[in-house]
């Protein structure tokens, strides 16, 4: 399970990505990135203090086209989850994510999750330094 922080969790949230992110796609996942525009508030006492970036949220969508059974898309949403906190402290803080799944990622196996992720979030620009070295 992700962080609380981490995810993504409603609804609007999601339509947001859909509408304004940027679009990757590989053969067996599909990558919707945004980074939202800060809020415009006036600063009168706490013009000194730092602001923190926001922290990097993703959500997982995988249809009943992937698969009829729900115990082979939870294994698959288990696996992304997983693959995202080994990717999650190289991500550029700000940004939320949705990874929607294709039906062909029934086939793959934790090794080829992480390593189609890395590349969507490296063409997507929301890694750190953009291209990376693999991970494994």
């Amino acid at each position: 399970m992700l962080p609380k922080q981490n995810r993504l969790r409603h609804r609007q949230d999601f339509n947001a990505v859909y509408k304004s992110g940027k679009r990757r796609n590989s053969r067996h996942f599909g990558l919707r990135a945004l980074r939202p525009q800060a809020k415009n508030t006036t600063q009168t006492d706490n013009a000194a203090l730092p602001v923190s970036p926001a922290p990097t949220r993703a959500g997982i969508s995988i249809s009943q086209k992937v698969s009829k059974r729900a115990v082979i898309r939870n294994r698959i949403k288990r696996q992304i989850r997983a693959a995202l906190r080994q990717l999650f402290p190289l991500l550029s803080p700000g940004w939320d994510i949705v990874i929607v799944v294709y039906p062909p990622a029934i086939e793959c196996n934790y090794r080829q999750i992480l390593q189609e992720l890395e590349q969507l979030l490296a063409q997507a620009e929301v890694i750190n330094g953009h291209k990376r070295g693999s991970l494994l």
